[in-house]
């Protein structure tokens, strides 16, 4: 009998725990909530804000110019009279690192790259210099992407390194700033060696990119601290924030009945009405956003280093002295690439109607074409900088870099062609087109996305680039709406990110009356 009694005594006990407990974590679950989410409050109002004017400075409210990118003249036969070797010789230049054709202002010119890496010019017919021909380059290049030939030029600045104004984003360097006296302070950012447009800032844009590279990338942090710390601090807010949605959703979802306070029509109550109402429709938005972000976060630990990797060998005068003119006909680009101490024109041709470019590779002075060139020139770079990255990205010697890496060598092509738009896993982001995609079957299905035309690496994909571009592209940037419109897509994404923003606010309010 006194066994059964304290077995029930035991058991009363127990229950009596279990509710004790229950009502402690009801008790604190709430205050934990607040707290976090009043310490996740600043953060989550820095990120939605300019998440939120993302799309009305970058697409709806975004400065139109003229033009979208600049068509480069071509080089016709007619107008050329002396050889590349020619020019150079007469010129005194005994050896480069490139040579290529442009034409502006109705004169064709041999554009040649010194060994210091400075942009000469010769004109094509008597292989007279062209005084300051880069600068003159870029400002005809920064006109016609503007139709303005009449307002004055500030100035017209080469970088060579990127700026706050001109950051890592835009991938290419050296770039030519060019600056235009006008009221909406105008800069135009060109790459004469592709004569290529990069991007323009107006007076507007100037203010978003400093707004958003404070509030959405925490840049002054790298001011007081290193590019670490201030992506360490990121993922903790971030994972600060998944907390305080946590915390919400079992509040407000899952256990309403056991935290719902007395009904009383008053401010605070209408606060925490609308605080949950819309914080349950937001959740999942809150943890897609933060989610992505930290994991986007992780890969920025690893410095994107894909400028070290550029095949520039020098070439000599001699080896094209004797060189014949090469067929022009229907050539957009052309320029001299080494490839196994053998020199090869490379001639890119695009067809304007369907955006498609091919690529041929011919010897200089017989002009014999290189069959498959286009696939083994870029597997002759993919080599050059797998092997680099093995030794840490350094340059060596170029029969070194023409074997295979480790990486490489047991590795077979899987697929080669020709990419002429942004898509997919090489999004807009890379900036370079047109490219070769060489895929491998390595472990981490690398992919190589090589430029020819200037001889450079434009990405390197891995499985791991994959998950995490797929992640960010869907969960952050909502791009699996794409299908629906770039409107629609930026109309829900915005709408999600001023969701979070209100959830935030009516918090903080609550918190306020509540205090």
């Amino acid at each position: 009998m006194s066994q059964s009694i304290t077995s029930d005594f035991e058991d009363k006990n127990s229950k009596s725990q279990k509710t004790g407990f229950k009502k402690w974590i009801q008790r604190n679950m709430y205050r934990w909530h607040r707290i976090i989410g009043i310490i996740a409050l600043v953060p989550t109002i820095f990120w939605t804000a300019s998440g939120v004017m993302h799309p009305f400075m970058s697409h709806w409210f975004k400065t139109k110019i003229a033009n979208e990118f600049y068509k480069a003249e071509t080089t016709k036969q007619d107008e050329v009279k002396l050889t590349a070797g020619q020019a150079l010789t007469q010129n005194q230049i005994t050896s480069f690192k490139n040579i290529r054709f442009v034409k502006f202002n109705q004169k064709s010119y041999y554009q040649v790259k010194d060994t210091k890496d400075n942009s000469l010019y010769f004109n094509t017919i008597d292989g007279k210099p062209l005084l300051n021909g880069d600068i003159l380059f870029a400002e005809q290049i920064a006109r016609f992407m503007l139709a303005d030939s009449t307002s004055k030029i500030k100035s017209i600045e080469k970088l060579t390194e990127f700026t706050e104004e001109y950051p890592y984003v835009n991938r290419i360097l050296p770039a030519y700033k060019v600056s235009f006296d006008r009221p909406d302070k105008m800069d135009l950012y060109v790459e004469t060696e592709q004569s290529r447009f990069i991007v323009f800032n107006d007076a507007k844009r100037k203010v978003f990119i400093k707004i958003f590279d404070i509030f959405h990338n925490w840049d002054f942090l790298n001011a007081i601290s290193n590019n670490t710390i201030r992506i360490i601090v990121m993922m903790i807010f971030l994972t600060i924030i998944i907390a305080s949605a946590v915390g919400g959703l079992v509040i407000y979802g899952f256990m309403w009945g056991k935290f719902k306070p007395a009904k009383k029509e008053n401010q605070v109550s209408i606060f925490r009405k609308y605080h949950r109402s819309i914080g349950l429709w937001t959740s999942f938005v809150t943890f897609t956003f933060a989610f992505s972000g930290i994991y986007h976060a992780t890969r920025k630990f690893t410095p994107d280093e894909r400028l070290k990797y550029v095949s520039e060998p020098i070439m000599q005068t001699k080896a094209i002295a004797q060189d014949s003119l090469v067929n022009l006909k229907g050539v957009s680009n052309i320029s001299l690439v080494k490839m196994n101490e053998q020199i090869y024109w490379q001639l890119i041709k695009k067809n304007w109607e369907t955006k498609e470019t091919s690529f041929e590779y011919l010897t200089v002075k017989e002009h014999k074409p290189l069959k498959d060139g286009f696939k083994v020139y870029a597997e002759y770079l993919a080599n050059q900088f797998s092997n680099r990255e093995a030794k840490g990205g350094e340059e060596c010697c170029e029969m070194m870099d023409n074997k295979s890496s480790m990486s490489l060598s047991d590795a077979d092509l899987k697929e080669a062609k020709i990419i002429n738009k942004f898509a997919g896993e090489y999004g807009f982001v890379n900036k370079r087109l047109p490219v070769i995609k060489l895929a491998y079957n390595t472990s981490e299905n690398t992919t190589f996305y090589i430029e020819p035309a200037t001889n450079r690496l434009a990405a390197k994909v891995t499985d791991a680039d994959r998950r995490e571009g797929f992640s960010f592209a869907f969960l952050h940037k909502y791009n699996g709406l794409e299908s629906l419109g770039k409107d629609i897509r930026d109309g829900v994404m915005t709408l999600a990110a001023f969701g979070v923003l209100v959830v935030s606010i009516f918090g903080l309010a609550i918190f306020i009356k509540t205090k």
